[in-house]
Formats: C-alpha cells, sequence, structure tokens
C-alpha cells in the first residue's frame, strides 16, 4: 500500500472529473466535481450554466467526454455543421483533455524503515512549505481510510452525534482517541501496525467510552454543554482507562477520583502544551489498572504541588478564563437555587424562558459608569448563573437595590451563589471588596466539593437521562447573546456550506512554551479555512484590545463582524466576488 502525500487536491480534482463524483475518503463541496465544460472557441473551463450553455454544442461535458473517450466525442463533432469551420483544430483540443487520462506522472518515494509518520509529516512540510500543511493525524487517517475507506464516514457520523447534543470535537481528537485505545498510545505512529478490523473495534469502543464520558461529567459534575467542556485531551485518557475496566467503571470512589483528576486537568491546563508528550506519559501511568486513577492525581501533584484552591486563582475573568466551568459546575454540584423562583437551577428546566444564563451580579453599565475596568466588569467573580426569566426580571438593577428582594423571598437562595451577605458588600463603590469576599467562598465551595469527590463523601445523585438524549438548548455562557450567539453560528455554518473548514467556538489560545491561557476567540480556524494552506483566523464579536492583541500576536488574522470575515473568504480564500454584505 502506497499513500500520496503531495498532489493530493490535483489528483483528487481529476479523479473527480473523470467518474463524475469524489472518491469516498473526500469530505468537502462535492459540487467541485459536477459539471465542468470546456468551450471549444474560446478555449475556456467553465462550471455549467444553463443559460449560457444549453443548447450550445462549443460547450462540451468534460465528465462525458473522459468517461466515452475523444473517439466517440469526434464522431458527435464530426456531426455538428455549426463546428465544422475549425474541425481539426477542435478534434486536438478533444484529443488533448482526454489524453490527460495518460500522462505518464513521476513518483518520487518516500520509503524505509526509519521515515516513521514523524519523518515523513517533516519531510512534506518541509518540502512543501508554500501548500498545505500536513498533520501527523492526516497521514495516520489516510493509511486507514487506504484500508477501510468507510473510516473517515464511520468516524464522522459519530461527531455529528455529539454535535447535535451540543458538543463540538474534530476528527483528529476522535483519532486520537481511538489511537489511545488500540495502541496505548499517544502518537499515531503507533496505528501503522494496525489493521482494519482491530481500527473497526477501536473506533467502536471509542464511541461508546466517549458517550460515558460525557454522561460521567454531565451526570456527576453537571457539565453538560460544549461551553464549559474542559480538557478535551484527556478524553483519550478516560477511554483507553474505560475500555481496560471493561467499558465502565463499576466502583463510585474510584470514579470520583478519576473526575477529581479531570478537573484538575483543565483548571491548569494538564494538556494545553505539549499534547502528545503529556498524554503518552499519563498513559503510561495507567497500563496497570490498580491504582490508576492515584497515580495520575500524584503525577498531578507532582507539576503543580498543592492542588488546593486559593481565592487569588478565582482572579481570571472573561468566560474563557479556566475557572468559569469551575463556577458552573459548582453551580450545578452544589443545587444552587433560582433567586426568582427558589428551584434549584439545570440547564435542562422545561421551557424557553428556564434556559441557564450568564449573569453578571454587578451590571456591566453600572460598574462601566463607575470607572471599573473591562477585567474588573467581567472577573469571573461577578458571574453566577440565573433562568433566563430571573435574568430578565434582575435586568440591569444595581445588586442594592434587588439582593435584598430574593434574599427576603427565597431565604438561603442568594447565599447558594456564594455571595457575600453583607450588605455593605452589595454597593457599587464596594465592588473590589464584593470581588474578594466572594473568592474567598468560591475557593471555599471548590476544595469542599473537590476533596470530597478524592476521598469518596459527595452524595451519588438520581441517574439523569442521558445527555445525548437531552434538548439541546444551546450552550451556556460564552458569548453574550443569544443573537449574538446564533449570528456565531450562522457564520461557522455558512463557511461549512462552502466547503471549508468548520471553526472551533470558544478557541482557548495558550502560550505554546507554558502551556498558560492567553485569550478565548469565539470562532476560530486555528489551522486555516483551507486547513495548512492559509494563515489562522478568528471572528472576534465584541472583544476587547488585549484580546485582539494577543490573536494578532500568534498570527491569527481577525474580523470583528461576519460582514467583513465572510467578503475575506470570498475575495481571497475562494476567489471570487462577495455575494452580499451584511447590515
Amino acid at each position: 500500500m502506497k499513500l500520496l502525500l503531495d498532489g493530493q487536491q490535483r489528483i483528487t480534482t481529476l479523479y473527480g472529473i473523470v467518474c463524475g463524483h469524489p472518491p469516498k475518503f473526500f469530505d468537502a463541496n462535492v459540487q467541485a466535481f459536477t459539471g465542468l465544460y470546456f468551450n471549444l472557441e474560446e478555449q475556456i473551463f467553465e462550471f455549467y450554466a444553463p443559460m449560457k450553455m444549453k443548447g450550445k454544442p462549443q460547450w462540451v461535458n468534460v465528465t462525458e467526454l473522459m468517461q466515452k473517450g475523444a473517439g466517440e466525442a469526434i464522431k458527435e463533432l464530426m456531426t455538428t455543421p455549426e463546428l465544422q469551420g475549425n474541425l481539426a483544430k477542435h478534434i486536438n483540443q478533444l484529443s488533448a483533455i482526454d489524453g490527460i487520462k495518460q500522462v505518464d506522472l513521476h513518483i518520487e518515494e518516500v520509503t524505509g524503515e526509519e521515515k516513521t509518520v514523524d519523518v515523513v509529516v517533516e519531510i512534506f512540510n518541509q518540502v512543501n512549505s508554500g501548500g498545505t500543511k500536513l498533520s501527523k493525524g492526516d497521514l495516520a487517517l489516510a493509511k486507514v481510510c487506504a484500508q477501510w475507506p468507510e473510516a473517515r464516514e464511520e468516524m464522522k457520523a459519530r461527531l455529528n452525534k455529539w454535535k447535535n447534543a451540543g458538543f463540538y470535537f474534530r476528527l483528529e481528537w476522535f483519532l486520537r482517541c481511538i489511537n489511545a485505545i488500540i495502541t496505548g498510545e499517544a502518537l499515531f505512529e503507533a496505528l501503522k501496525d494496525v489493521d482494519t478490523q482491530s481500527f473497526r473495534r477501536g473506533l467502536q469502543q471509542a464511541d461508546k467510552s466517549v458517550d460515558t464520558i460525557l454522561n460521567m461529567i454531565a451526570g456527576r459534575l453537571g457539565l453538560d454543554h460544549d461551553r464549559v467542556l474542559g480538557s478535551r485531551y484527556s478524553f483519550p485518557l478516560i477511554a483507553r482507562y474505560l475500555v481496560d475496566h471493561g467499558g465502565h467503571i463499576s466502583d463510585a470512589k474510584e470514579r470520583d477520583k478519576l473526575l477529581y483528576w479531570y478537573v484538575h486537568t483543565f483548571l491548569w491546563g494538564r494538556y494545553a502544551g505539549s499534547t502528545e508528550s503529556v498524554l503518552n506519559q499519563d498513559l503510561a501511568l495507567i497500563k496497570q489498572t490498580d491504582g490508576a486513577s492515584d497515580r495520575l492525581t500524584d503525577q498531578l501533584r507532582r507539576s503543580r504541588g498543592d492542588l488546593r484552591l486559593r481565592s487569588e486563582d478565582f482572579t481570571g475573568w472573561s468566560k474563557g478564563a479556566r475557572f468559569y466551568p469551575l463556577l458552573y459546575m459548582l453551580t450545578r454540584a452544589w443545587h444552587a437555587r433560582d433567586w426568582d423562583t427558589g428551584d434549584e437551577l439545570s440547564n435542562h428546566l422545561l421551557g424557553h424562558m428556564n434556559r441557564l444564563e450568564l449573569h453578571h451580579i454587578f451590571p456591566k453599565a453600572l460598574l462601566k459608569k463607575h470607572g471599573y475596568s473591562r477585567a474588573e466588569v467581567n472577573a469571573i467573580a461577578n458571574f453566577t448563573f440565573l433562568t433566563k426569566e430571573t435574568n430578565l426580571l434582575v435586568s440591569d438593577r444595581d445588586p442594592k437595590e434587588y439582593m435584598n428582594e430574593f434574599a427576603t423571598k427565597n431565604p438561603g437562595a442568594v447565599e447558594s451563589h456564594w455571595v457575600p451577605t453583607d450588605p455593605e458588600l452589595w454597593k457599587v463603590e464596594k465592588y473590589r471588596e464584593f470581588l474578594a469576599a466572594r473568592r474567598e467562598l468560591l475557593a471555599k465551595a471548590a476544595n469542599k466539593f473537590l476533596e470530597g469527590l478524592l476521598k469518596g463523601l459527595v452524595p451519588e445523585t438520581e441517574v439523569p437521562i442521558s445527555v445525548l438524549e437531552q434538548p439541546n438548548v444551546g450552550m451556556p455562557g460564552g458569548i453574550e447573546s443569544e443573537g449574538e450567539e446564533a449570528l456565531i453560528k450562522e457564520c461557522n455554518e455558512w463557511v461549512v456550506r462552502h466547503g471549508l473548514a468548520e471553526g472551533e467556538f470558544m478557541y482557548e489560545l495558550s502560550d505554546t512554551s507554558t502551556g498558560e491561557p492567553l485569550a478565548i476567540l469565539d470562532l476560530a480556524w486555528p489551522n486555516g479555512l483551507q486547513e495548512g494552506l492559509t494563515q489562522p483566523v478568528a471572528l472576534l464579536t465584541d472583544e476587547d484590545r488585549e484580546t485582539e492583541e494577543a490573536a494578532n500576536k500568534a498570527g491569527f488574522r481577525f474580523f470583528r463582524d461576519p460582514s467583513t470575515f465572510k467578503e475575506y473568504v470570498q475575495r481571497e480564500i475562494m476567489g471570487t466576488e462577495p455575494e452580499f454584505r451584511l447590515s
């Protein structure tokens, strides 16, 4: 078996035009292979346009020519009076197009035992520095698809299942899960000797494992949506752990210790840096099943020191801070209550107005009016979660006006959100003191819950309905409004409809050397809209200068609104004139 590294796009295009349909592995715009015509008089290629081409014999269907052969096309040409004037020229043209199938292309082979996946990818990317970058996952998946052409579609079907439930994962991520299950390794090089049967089995195990992980994290921690789902690259390890334990964890204490480890991986960015090397290190720790979760936690302690949270850990700001999912988790796990209704909060409460929403305890307008910075306005300690109806009821009211009202109506509801009860701290001039006091309360609550997980002291709750079967009511937080969220989602869908790569929502931009988070980008293409061929791009809606500067420094070209972004895509990526401008 041989894999084509360079010239894939050209060969795939030729294959599609000759056959009239794309190969099985192709997952972009299939219309690129249908209806290509050649004008014998003007000697140009264009895709079929009925008003321009219908009934005009000078326009020749290229796919039909390739499939029938030049001989049949020339016979038809001989009986077409309109084209008799340049008969010899047209015959040569048809023969030349049909002759493309016979072109003998030189192939430079990269062979040898020493040519590992890493080496081949490095060679290709150096030689092809001006074109599409090849990833290790691309090469590994190409090998799998060469033996089992349906593999990509099988994997995409699983990704679509999770997408419909509100979780957005990438193909290479799922391949990493499969690899970890089959080989126990993070590096894709380990897949080189895996046969089709083993890969099929690994895919099925990965599918079930990810379902189990999502339900475990949602049911036990309350992290039931994509934007509060941290540490995605811990999933390959947990998936391998599950398979080694027969597909499930029967011991509740062991499950909770594993979840304790999981939470700390996203708090401290365990897999934000050198994912493969760190994941390989952790996979080695679970090869012996007994005591695996303890070894994982011990490794975290060695790299982090004390895992106990402190109030200063909650000094982050914006929805992108890693402690934002922790705040959401605490709201769910500690059964925080809605201020107006007194009901326990759940993101799947019935009814549109019961949707769980992010709430600024001190409203943004009030804080900006009093001169507080954007970082202070969007401090994690100023966030909580309420139902949509209560959020609208509170609106932009001053806490000193509304807080006592809810505290009286539903005793204990305000405190269930770790809000300081001292009325003096509800005054806008005391805002910084309020933040400090709430950080202390949040740290105390977080430590109590996490230590309870580690020691098996968190009470069991009623088994919820599978998170994959619950209604997908949208993702909490992250984007400021439903309108903004819908606009970003529509923009991503528009890109996909045009055969380009799907963007990543709430993409965490991290320091490549330290793994520390730098910014959260609303919608990003870190590998470009044509992956590896174009520069990283991001759509940033209503973001501050610091976020824009971080994106720019990391090499991202960013846009502040979908209109200018779409114009860029059409002009510079697709090479067409913009279809329209958004107001």
